[in-house]
């Protein structure tokens, strides 16, 4: 998504566009995610200039949303029902709670709720949920069925998609970007931007100095089939150990583990456990849903889990990866933020602090200066 974003803005303002995908646009971690533009109840400590971003993303989707929809004439399931993170037990009360207060010291709006609060909006919860939390701005999105919307978008506006095409290397002559090598083919250009995700540091002609330091960090994750005319949740909805998103089509996504195994595409019986286990104890009802399908994705991470955007030492070479958990949320700030500087030169301040160069050394910083 995040390069089919910048993609359809490049090609809209009328560049010649051209995208390359190694397999098919868009079923990689855009394909694998839930869709949730949550930049309120997923505000951790430490990750306040993170959600200054977030947040300013969170306030672009539903304009584009609309944009999307109108540009590629296909709907791409955004919901604003809002979010809802629950307590299980009066332990998990007592942390939410710290977090609820951290979240409200940084500006996020959110409503505390008794149990039977949380009940009141979600019928079907635990009898014995102790607390919850409602976030009336987190929404979601049906990031399945953004990904054909940004295809169509791209090539109503002239771009060109290449899948089964995987770039080989990035061509760069004195000290610039010319264009990527593709096969036996160098196609040229006047900028080149790098949104290949947890692939991005792996591929060839990047100097060490701007090989972005991202990681796969593999999640797995299941969806259980609701009746779409009597859905069981409608909210999204948070437990301690799970995420469950309620989908217009009746799917109920249920996510994600968080594991350091590289790409390793295989689904363990402990992560699906743990996931069905989470939603049961929140949802008990979910017992009784069919299996509708189990997978795995590779989320994008930096070394701070925050995206790696904008210039690096390579003249117009641009980066745009790193997002980790938050590539759904932050596709539309970064379509814009990364199509203005490859169009004018000029960098969106709400980007500044998640420049490559955070993670280069000072001394190499001042040698290559």
């Amino acid at each position: 998504m995040i390069g089919l974003g910048i993609g359809w803005r490049l090609a809209a303002a009328g560049c010649r566009v051209d995208v390359f995908e190694r397999d098919i646009a868009g079923r990689g971690a855009s394909w694998a995610a839930a869709g949730m533009l949550a930049a309120g109840v997923e505000t951790e400590p430490g990750e306040m200039a993170l959600h200054a971003l977030n947040r300013s993303s969170q306030q672009l989707w539903p304009d584009f949303a609309r944009t999307l929809e109108s540009a590629s004439g296909l709907p791409v399931g955004y919901r604003a029902e809002g979010t809802l993170r629950v307590a299980l037990t009066r332990d998990d009360a007592a942390r939410l709670r710290a977090t609820y207060e951290f979240q409200r010291r940084g500006g996020i709006a959110l409503e505390w709720l008794t149990g039977a609060d949380a009940r009141r909006r979600e019928p079907h919860l635990a009898a014995g949920i102790a607390a919850g939390v409602f976030s009336p701005e987190d929404h979601q999105v049906d990031n399945r069925l953004v990904v054909p919307a940004l295809i169509a978008a791209l090539r109503r506006a002239g771009g060109r998609l290449h899948e089964h095409a995987e770039v080989d290397r990035i061509e760069i002559a004195n000290g610039r970007a010319i264009g990527v090598r593709v096969g036996e083919d160098l196609v040229s250009a006047d900028a080149v931007v790098l949104a290949a995700g947890a692939w991005s540091r792996d591929i060839g002609g990047l100097p060490p100095v701007v090989r972005p330091p991202v990681r796969p960090v593999k999640g797995q994750m299941l969806a259980l089939r609701m009746d779409p005319g009597t859905p069981m949740l409608r909210h999204v909805l948070w437990t301690p150990r799970a995420y469950l998103v309620p989908r217009a089509n009746g799917r109920l996504i249920v996510g994600a583990s968080v594991e350091e195994r590289g790409f390793d595409p295989s689904l363990t019986a402990g992560a699906m456990f743990a996931l069905l286990d989470a939603a049961w104890r929140a949802l008990p009802g979910t017992e009784e849903l069919p299996i509708d399908e189990m997978w795995t994705g590779f989320r994008p991470g930096s070394r701070d889990d925050a995206p790696i955007l904008g210039p690096c030492m390579v003249d117009r070479l641009v980066l745009a990866t790193g997002h980790h958990r938050n590539g759904i949320l932050l596709t539309p700030v970064t379509a814009d933020a990364i199509s203005r500087l490859v169009l004018t030169g000029e960098s969106d301040p709400a980007i500044e602090p998640f420049g490559l160069n955070r993670f280069v050394p000072p001394r190499q910083a001042r040698e290559m200066a």
